[in-house]
């Protein structure tokens, strides 16, 4: 048998299943029903997303961010469906790693599998430092002071240093920088030094995060205990917030209801689909669930459709209190009821997104060690990460490594770029879910399971929904479309051309703007970011093309340029050969769709952070040729 053939190997469904054989494996408890899987999906999807995220959409977007939670669940509820016909079929642990196997054979899974690493336990670095900015929040509303260096990653605090320092020269005062910022700066002036090294790091993230894995690995029976009472407090608040927000609606907040167009709605999709990962979590229980064929598919549906619903009335609330434009704040559901009086309720508030987050950290921190567990099982991982301890009945070596994925990265990696590489993790099993389910309609006698995605001829359809979206671009933004294409050089961002001016250059166009329009830059205190942030595009324009600096640092052009859209696309020519593929095999509109729409959100995030993915895989790919490959027991079946 050629490499290639053996790098592509699948297992059976029956192989899936024999894999999690209790009598060979000491087995997992089966305790869950639907409502606890309902239960433990509103947990992982209602956390950091909605208590944090929500703000800075709705300022992109104004009151019409609720047609983006619609996108963004629609796109979720199509990849729910590809997961929900899966775990009907294969219900055993392992999520998309395992339904891979069986769709695209061995090497496909085990890149799925490294990639949803980055989902469960890198992800979740981003969840604990989100839960240690609301816990320290409410630490000193109630009076103690943790220290900004024991709050923040040491990274992002260099980061934001420099940041800083650049718009003090550019003459903005400290207190108009964000709260964050102040705390960034504070966080890396303050520090204590050991040695050379200055001590900076989040201790109530690192403490969280070792009491929740600790919580995993005592057992399910635990976790799904202190699970359900996470989401049934939450749900209480969440529902408050609704209740009493409303009563404080100002109507003529919601006009314009669109104000910034479609591209300001969807300016915001990375943010708003950080508030829905987590449903894909309830496949990696399946061997603990009574009926997996049955309750998951109902499950993951139920607890998308639940949080939709209460994410659309949360941004009607908060765009009906407030301005959408005064919504850019961390803390929204806390920020719009300090602007009402309301300061108690913010207390409240802040309670509620602690419990929050813990509950999406304590899903995601179960599902990484049953995918881990699952890959062992097949040999491409040491048996270590199959073993099960004998009196807590849980995956324990394989949690505790785990554990150590989210607190070692925390100390060296920004949490932005986490929050990035996360999304980039969990949108690439979404997209080859979806992938799998149509390779196994158009695959003669496929097994299939109790669940079956509904059926949609897309054979016509989405070519004309390809076509629409091509007419409806090149029509309403025709010069923005051109230029995109012919990838004409475009003005810098005021806060990107500051970071390519030295200081002398800076004074220099201090200088004359405080000859030019003296009165103009004194009203904004001599802030020169300002002062360019303040004027329209066209003015911008005009300003940028008068300052006395070189053409190409005023604009972005060349490879500079294009390497931002090589995202974009990659999507473009996977919808042209879905199109074609649509017509020739009539695929099945639902997973194409999925497919289609998480790939778009894939396509949002920067391309530095599809390089540092790849370079994730490249890691992966060479541990599975120097251990998995060798050590797989589909090989060793086969010799």
């Amino acid at each position: 048998m050629s490499i290639f053939r053996h790098l592509f190997r699948k297992k059976t469904v029956a192989d899936a299943i024999s894999s999690a054989d209790p009598s060979e494996h000491s087995g997992l408890a089966k305790t869950l029903g639907v409502t606890d899987l309902t239960a433990l999906g509103i947990a992982a999807i209602i956390g950091a997303g909605i208590f944090s995220t929500i703000g800075k959409a709705s300022f992109e977007g104004g009151p019409a961010v609720l047609f983006l939670f619609v996108f963004t669940a629609l796109a979720c509820g199509f990849a729910a469906f590809a997961y929900a016909e899966f775990a009907s079929m294969i219900p055993v642990s392992g999520s998309a790693y395992t339904y891979s196997y069986v769709a695209f054979g061995e090497l496909i899974a085990w890149i799925i599998g490294w990639a949803l690493i980055m989902e469960y336990a890198v992800g979740n670095i981003t969840v604990a430092v989100s839960w240690s900015g609301y816990f320290t929040s409410l630490c000193e509303s109630a009076g103690w002071h943790i220290p900004a260096w024991a709050t923040i990653d040491y990274p992002s605090a260099h980061l934001v240093y420099d940041e800083v320092s650049g718009l003090l020269k550019a003459g903005t005062p400290m207190s108009e920088l964000s709260h964050y910022q102040q705390e960034g700066y504070s966080a890396w002036s303050n520090a204590p030094m050991i040695g050379g090294l200055r001590l900076i790091l989040d201790i109530p993230a690192i403490i969280m995060s070792i009491l929740i894995t600790g919580l995993v690995y005592i057992g399910m029976k635990e976790s799904k205990n202190a699970g359900n009472l996470m989401v049934v407090l939450k749900l209480i608040v969440v529902l408050l917030v609704i209740i009493v927000g409303a009563f404080y609606v100002d109507t003529a907040n919601w006009h314009p209801f669109v104000p910034n167009g479609f591209g300001g709605v969807m300016a915001g999709v990375s943010s708003v689909f950080f508030a829905y990962i987590g449903f894909d979590a309830l496949s990696t229980t399946a061997e603990e669930c009574k009926n997996p064929q049955r309750d998951l598919p109902r499950a993951m549906v139920y607890s998308i459709i639940i949080c939709t619903v209460l994410y659309i009335l949360i941004a009607l609330v908060l765009t009906g209190m407030v301005k959408y434009t005064e919504l850019k704040v961390d803390d929204p559901l806390a920020f719009v009821f300090d602007q009402i009086g309301l300061k108690w309720f913010s207390g409240i508030i802040a309670v509620s997104a602690v419990i929050a987050m813990a509950g999406v950290f304590l899903v995601f921190q179960l599902g990484q060690p049953r995918i881990w567990m699952t890959m062992s099982r097949d040999g491409l991982l040491p048996k270590k990460f199959a073993r099960i301890h004998p009196r807590f009945r849980t995956p324990d070596f394989s949690t505790i490594i785990t554990g150590l994925f989210v607190v070692i990265p925390m100390l060296f990696i920004p949490s932005d770029t986490v929050l990035d590489l996360c999304s980039m993790g969990t949108l690439f099993a979404f997209v080859l879910v979806c992938a799998g389910v149509l390779k196994l309609q158009l695959t003669p006698d496929a097994p299939r399971g109790k669940f079956k995605t509904p059926y949609i001829n897309a054979q016509f359809i989405f070519p004309a929904l390809v076509l629409a979206a091509g007419l409806y671009l090149w029509m309403q933004y025709p010069k923005d479309t051109r230029d995109w294409v012919s990838n004409t050089p475009q003005l810098c961002s005021s806060d990107v051309l500051f970071g390519r001016l030295s200081e002398p250059q800076i004074e220099s166009i201090k200088s004359m703007y405080a000859q030019k329009d003296s009165a103009g830059f004194a009203g904004v205190g001599g802030d020169l970011n300002a002062y360019l942030e303040n004027m329209n595009d066209e003015a911008y324009t005009a300003a940028v093309a008068e300052l006395p600096i070189p053409e190409e640092e005023k604009y972005e052009s060349g490879w500079a340029l294009f390497q931002h859209k090589i995202p974009m696309w990659l999507f473009v020519f996977t919808c042209l050969a879905l199109v074609v593929w649509s017509f020739r095999h009539r695929l099945s509109l639902i997973p194409v769709l999925g497919l289609v729409f998480c790939f778009y959100m894939m396509a949002q995030i920067p391309a530095k952070s599809w390089f540092g993915f790849f370079v994730w895989l490249v890691i992966g790919l060479a541990i599975y040729f120097s251990y998995g490959y060798k050590n797989s027991k589909l090989k060793r079946q086969e010799t």
